[in-house]
This record gives structure tokens, sequence and C-alpha cells, in this order.
């Protein structure tokens, strides 16, 4: 599919894009899953090591996708290594993309269930989610960057703000000591950090719309950047404030620290409603952006118009997000789309493109 001029989006649009999609249930979850595979305060040091990693991944696919400059991933993988191993692993990665857009479905609902609209009906939040993200992107990828960019300032503007109001509980011992078992913890959740960087494959299908595709690695180093900082400060407040042993019993840690403080004077007290607000935004980012990718997707596969595909989708993403019967499933089924994504990040691109690179040299040689 060529890419009609009025799709193309800026390199700063895209970097956004990115960004908003790395930022999901990550910041929310985070701090439970990391310190619980690294048992020390070290998580940081993983952090950086698992954003090195991504950021590896993400310049073999810029490097995969710059040889094939006016197609998609689901186009060119067939030049590659065929049309019906191509067409497969574009199945598999339209599913993946599915069922990561049900899960951020999902996790908004047990968010706002638990946090706010307790005792409302599950499918009428999911609804109204779905129908205003089925809008968004009728309008194209245009409008989707265009809503991005108004979304990702708001979030990080109020993130920084509540954060940083729990300075007053945060204990520096809590960090303490660094290294203190060794290198071995560190090692052994790059692993879980890693996976929080999953979605910067979706570069994959942004490529071909992007005015300056050659500024695609600076792309992502910012993509990356961003999401890490967040993090970064996320993990380090977290463990700061609650301790190691605090944050491994908690489902929703950084929620938590957000109600363990009070600012005696001010009206407005509950400073989690801020961090829910800005993170349903943030989740209604990553389920509009995956769901316009798997749409995409099985529109070349299928060469039929994008409108009526979304449509059809949309019953999908909502039996996807209503399969886990409680949190623990909705977790394992996280675990489960962060394993696939080592297949689809790590390998498949890798794979791609030492094949692409050795049949151009052949090619060449003849």
């Amino acid at each position: 599919m060529m890419v009609r001029h009025e799709e193309r989006i800026t390199t700063s649009e895209t970097a956004v894009i990115i960004t908003n999609f790395l930022l999901g249930t990550g910041i929310l979850t985070l701090p439970r899953t990391s310190v619980d595979e690294v048992g020390t305060p070290d998580v940081w040091i993983t952090l950086i090591l698992g954003g090195l990693i991504a950021l590896l991944a993400a310049i073999i696919m810029v490097k995969l996708s710059h040889q094939y400059p006016d197609k998609t991933f689901y186009e060119y993988n067939q030049d590659i290594i065929g049309k019906w191993i191509g067409s497969l692993i574009s199945l598999f990665f339209v599913s993946y993309l599915l069922a990561h857009s049900g899960f951020q479905v999902r996790s908004m609902l047990e968010i706002i269930r638990f946090f706010l609209l307790e005792g409302t009906p599950r499918w009428a939040i999911v609804m109204i989610f779905l129908w205003v993200g089925l809008y968004l992107i009728v309008g194209g990828l245009s409008s989707i960057a265009r809503l991005f960019q108004i979304v990702l300032p708001i979030t990080f503007i109020l993130f920084l703000l509540v954060v940083f109001m729990g300075i007053g509980i945060f204990d520096v011992d809590n960090m303490r000591p660094v290294l203190g078992k060794g290198i071995g913890p560190v090692l052994k959740g790059i692993k879980v950090t890693a996976l929080s960087f999953s979605g910067i494959e979706i570069i994959l299908i942004l490529m071909p719309f992007m005015y300056q595709p050659r500024k695609a690695i600076h792309t992502v180093v910012i993509g990356i950047a961003i999401p890490l900082l967040f993090y970064m400060i996320t993990v380090v407040m977290v463990i700061g404030a609650l301790s190691i042993d605090g944050v491994v019993s908690r489902t929703w840690p950084t929620i938590d620290l957000m109600r363990s403080f009070e600012i005696p004077g001010l009206i407005f007290e509950r400073f989690e409603s801020l961090l829910l607000v800005i993170w349903i935004m943030q989740l209604f980012s990553n389920f509009t952006i995956s769901y316009f990718a798997a749409a995409v997707g099985l529109s070349q596969l299928l060469k039929r118009r994008m409108e009526p595909i979304l449509f059809g989708l949309l019953p999908v993403i909502y039996l996807i997000a209503m399969t886990p019967k409680n949190i623990n499933q909705l977790f394992q089924m996280g675990d489960l789309i962060g394993n696939s994504a080592i297949f689809l990040v790590g390998l498949i691109p890798l794979m791609l493109l030492v094949i692409s690179k050795v049949r151009r040299r052949k090619f060449e040689k003849n």
C-alpha cells in the first residue's frame, strides 16, 4: 500500500506516538514486577540496561525498514521470506497487536472500577472507551498524532507534579546499598525491564508514514529516552517511599504511593486522581495505536479498505479484554504478551535483516 501524502507524519509526531505507546500500565505495575524479580533496590540500573537493549532492537528494526522505505512490515516481510511465511508472521503480528489493545482496555477497566467508578457495569465503561477510540482512528494517523501531542505534555507535567509531591516520605536509605548483592540480581531483572519497552515495534508500521524516514533512529532514541526517564523517576520514588517489601506486596504501588501522603492546607487531597486521569489517557493512547496498526495489517493482507476492518475488529478487542476472569489472569495475559514481544521485537526483525542483507549481496555480485 503506497501511503497517501495527507497521511504523512513528522519526525516529532512519530517520536510522540512511540513515547505514548511505551507509556502504558508499566508506570503503575513496573515497580512491583521489577522489584519482585530483582529483589534489591538496584532496579534503576536494570532499567537502564533494559532501555539499551530496547534501543538496540529498535535500531535493527529501523535498519530493516530503511531497505523498503515505502512499505510497512506487513508488506516487505513477504518480499524477504515469501508470501505464505510472510503472511503467517503478519497474522501473528496482528494477533499480538490485538491482544495488546485488549490488554490496555482491560487494564483501564480494572483501574477505573477499583479507584473511580466502583459498581459501574463493565460493558458500559469498555464500550465508551472502544467507540471513542474508533472515532479517533477513523480520522487517520494524523488525527492520532495530533491528539498524542496534546496528551504527552499534560502527562509529563501532571506526572512530575504528583510524583515529586511525595518527596517528603522519600527515604534514601531504602535505595541502599547499591549493588549490595552484586551484579547477579541486576542481570536477572533485565528481561522484565526490557519488556517494559515493548511497543517500540510500532516503528515497523510508522516508518512509511514519515516525511523523513532517514531520521527514524533519532526518533526511536527520543521515543525510548522519555519513557526511560518516566520509569526511572517512578521506580526510584516508589522504592524510596515504600521500600522493597512494601512495593512487592502491592498490586498498584505507584497509585499507593500517591495515597501515602497529605499536604495540609490544600483543598485537593486525592492526588492519585491526577495520576489516574493521565494514565487513563495513556492507556487510551496504547489502545488506539495498537488498534490502528492491527487494522493496517489486516487491510494490507486482505487488500481491503481499512474502515470496515476497523468496525469488524471492535468486537474482537472487546472479547479479548473480557477474557481474563480476574486481576491475576490479567497480569498473566500481560506476561504472555510480553514474552511474545521477545519473538516479534528481537528475533524476527533480526532474522529478516540478515536474510535481506544476504540476498542483496548475492544480487549485487550477480
